[in-house]
This record gives structure tokens, C-alpha cells and sequence, in this order.
């Protein structure tokens, strides 16, 4: 990715969250929500940063886990370390924050990956595996919140009950793309292949028998990796599995905050399918980190669930813990990232 686009993209992410920000704290009392932010139990916002953390870690795991048994399957070797990994899925974090719909970071993880030795092929797929596994879980997810709780939802989410409509809609449509790019790998080598023959018509590269060669090869060790995944169907459960745990954990969060500041009369149930339901309906948009229409929809959905003064101080919190101190840490985490391979090549 170039400097000026990168830095275009960070400008646009702190001009819709200046933006967000002046919409929220606009005509307030800033000291009072100040204080009522301080009112948060420690006791409670320990776990709701482990419950952050483990989100983003958990990611890293599961790209650990199918890289290893990939390479232990092929040549014997266990690829990427698991902290190396959780460096991935942390790089993976602050990119897809900073990009619409998250688009920016898949594309940076697999720089790395490859950076590191991991075989293209591989990586490609484990990153797909990843992605179609989080989406598969919010799809289910949502089926679920819409057929078993259709009334409590349509009436909680109002206005919004549309966009989630459109946010379940746009997962499903993106899991049949993921599955069909991964079950049918013909047809990317087509779409290769029309795609170096487009950009050889338009004189941007030059015809090459060699780099044709290295998109057959590429496809064929894609091919051979699908297969693999096929053939462990356990491995594939044990990601859905640790992805839902996962998923989870981010709406967890938020009745942690709910306990933090002391409240009651609301079940966690309630309050874990509130956030499960304003996370799918804004998964997909595409705005930076899903700024401004989340902080929308979390004061309209939760407004009789955080009562009082507690619903903007509220927002801070499990907002600010589940992306912006992510968000930071991953920031932290690129930068360290950076300074390493610099001292790295420094040596070598």
C-alpha cells in the first residue's frame, strides 16, 4: 500500500470519528458523563478488556492452528509462531479499522505471512477459512436472533430493523462468494488469467510464460490446500467452534460494561442479543471501523437498557474498549512490527 493512500485512508477515519464524537458529546454535559464513565466497576472492566483481547487473539490462534497443521501435513515444519500469529490478527485489526468494510486487512496479513516464509497458497486459504467461518457464525447468529426472537428484535431495533435486514443479507451474500472462490478454484485461475490478459492488452505488463507458470503453480498448491480442508472437516468444526467463541466474547462485553456501572433489571441474554444484533447490522457498511452508524444504533437499541445517564457513558466505554484501545494496541503492534523487520534487515 503507498504512503498517500494510507494516508488518505487514516484521514478519512479521523474525520468521521472527529465527526462521530461532535455528534455524540454535541449540547451534553461533558463533566457529567465524565464522571459516570469513573463509576465503572474495575472490577468489571478488567474482564471486558481480557474479553477485547481475547477477540483479537482469538483470530491469531486459529490462524496459528490451520497454518501449523498445514505445514505439519506437507513438510513436516510448523510455520508461523502462535505470537507471530497473533501479530497477524492484530495488523489484520488496525487495517480493516482504518478501510471501508474492513477490506484493508486481509491484504496486509497476507503480505506478512508470505514475508515469513508461509507458502501463498496457504495462507490464502487460511486466511479465507477465516473469514468464511466469521461470517458463517454471524449468519447463523443472526437466522437465529431473527426466527426465534423476531419480536423482541423488530421492537428493540425500531427504525433499524431494515439495515439489519441489509447487514444479514450482505453476510450471506459474501459467505456464497467466499465458498464458491474457495470450492471452485478454476474459476480463479480464469479470472487470473483474464485479469494478466487485461492488463497485458492495455501494455501494463508484458506477455510472460514464466509468471503464467506461477499462476498455474499458485492455483494448483490453492487447490491442494482446499482439498486438505475438505479432508479435516474436524479442524474446520474446531475454528467454527473457537470463531463463535469469539464472536461471543465482543458481546459479552458490553453486559460486562452494564454490570460495571451497577445496573440491573435487564438479563444478560438480552443485553449480549442487543449487541449481537447491532454488530451484524453494521458489519458490512462501508465506514471506516463502522463509525457513526454504531454509536447510532447502540443509543437507539440501548437506550432503555443503559437508563438515565448511563447510556452515552456506556457507549464510551464498550466502544472505546472493544475497538478504539484495540484499534491503539494494534497501531502499537504495526509500529513494532516495523521497527523489527528494519533491525532485522539491518543485520542481515
Amino acid at each position: 500500500m503507498s504512503a498517500r493512500k494510507r494516508a488518505l485512508q487514516i484521514g478519512l477515519f479521523l474525520v468521521i470519528m472527529l465527526m462521530t464524537f461532535y455528534a455524540l458529546f454535541s449540547g451534553r454535559n461533558l463533566s457529567e458523563i465524565a464522571h459516570a464513565v469513573a463509576e465503572m466497576s474495575p472490577l468489571y472492566l478488567i474482564p471486558a478488556v481480557g474479553l477485547a483481547v481475547f477477540f483479537v487473539c482469538a483470530e491469531g490462534y486459529m490462524i496459528w492452528y490451520l497454518l501449523r497443521s498445514m505445514k505439519a501435513h506437507k513438510s513436516g515444519g510448523k510455520g508461523s509462531s502462535l505470537f507471530r500469529c497473533i501479530q497477524y490478527s492484530f495488523i489484520g485489526f488496525f487495517y480493516s479499522g482504518i478501510t471501508p468494510s474492513a477490506s484493508g486487512g486481509q491484504p496486509v496479513q497476507l503480505y506478512y505471512m508470505n514475508k515469513d516464509g508461509n507458502r501463498g497458497s496457504d495462507s490464502t486459504v487460511v486466511l479465507m477459512t477465516v473469514a468464511v467461518a466469521y461470517k458463517f457464525v454471524l449468519v447463523v447468529m443472526g437466522f437465529g436472533i431473527l426466527l426465534l426472537w423476531f419480536h423482541p428484535l423488530t421492537g428493540e431495533m425500531g427504525k433499524y430493523f431494515p439495515l439489519y435486514l441489509l447487514g444479514l443479507s450482505l453476510n450471506v451474500i459474501l459467505v456464497i462468494i467466499i465458498l464458491g472462490v474457495m470450492l471452485f478454484p478454476k474459476v480463479i485461475l480464469k479470472a487470473a488469467m483474464l485479469f494478466e490478459g487485461l492488463l497485458i492488452r492495455m501494455k501494463i505488463w508484458k506477455p510472460s510464460d514464466k509468471r503464467e507458470g506461477k499462476i498455474r503453480e499458485f492455483i494448483d498448491s490453492y487447490g491442494n490446500a482446499v482439498t486438505w480442508l475438505k479432508a479435516h472437516k474436524g479442524k474446520l468444526a474446531f475454528i467454527i467452534f473457537v470463531t463463535f467463541l469469539q464472536r461471543c466474547s465482543v458481546f459479552v462485553l458490553t453486559y460486562m460494561v452494564y454490570l460495571g456501572f451497577g445496573l440491573e433489571g435487564t438479563s444478560a441474554m438480552k443485553v449480549i442479543l442487543l449487541q449481537a444484533s447491532v454488530y451484524i447490522a453494521v458489519d458490512m457498511l462501508p465506514l471506516p471501523g463502522a463509525q457513526g452508524i454504531t454509536e447510532l444504533m447502540y443509543q437507539a437499541v440501548f437506550a432503555h437498557v443503559f437508563t438515565g445517564m448511563y447510556l452515552i457513558p456506556s457507549m464510551l466505554v464498550s466502544r472505546g474498549i472493544n475497538f478504539y484501545f484495540l484499534l491503539v494496541v494494534s497501531l502499537v503492534t504495526v509500529i513494532a512490527v516495523r521497527i523489527g523487520d528494519k533491525r532485522s534487515r539491518a543485520r542481515a
